[in-house]
């Protein structure tokens, strides 16, 4: 059974900082992709940032580039999302997903990701 668990979010005012972060267990393999998405309402579920296995690669929606930055902790299987400058059009739930692969890649698509989290709901007030 894989479990992706999120935490970290809440409320924030625009300008602020927050840290998500993601762990997951098990998973049958050591190597695996992980991205962040968001889904505000109304709106679909769009990839926020992802990193490959082994972190070489990584991918960022255009309107979090140089403010958020994603990072992952192998030996602890969490991957972390540090959101700086945050804005309000920012709060979403936002949702970490897995995927077990043996290439050092990932993506930024719903339909590449295998395992979801429950979410974690992220508010920035103006």
């Amino acid at each position: 059974q894989v479990h992706v668990v999120e935490s970290g979010g809440g409320l924030v005012q625009a300008g602020g900082p927050l840290r998500l972060s993601c762990t997951t267990s098990g998973l049958t393999s050591d190597g695996y992709a992980m991205a962040w998405f968001r889904q505000a309402p109304g709106k679909e579920r769009e990839g926020v940032a992802c990193i490959s296995r082994t972190g070489i690669e990584t991918y960022y929606l255009d309107s979090v580039k140089g403010r958020f930055t994603i990072s992952r902790d192998n030996a602890k299987t969490t991957v972390y999302l540090q959101m700086n400058s945050l804005k309000p059009e920012d709060t979403a739930m936002y949702y970490c997903a897995a995927r077990e692969t043996k290439y050092d890649l990932c993506s930024g698509v719903v339909g590449f990701y295998t395992y979801w989290g429950q979410g974690t709901q992220v508010t920035v007030s103006s």
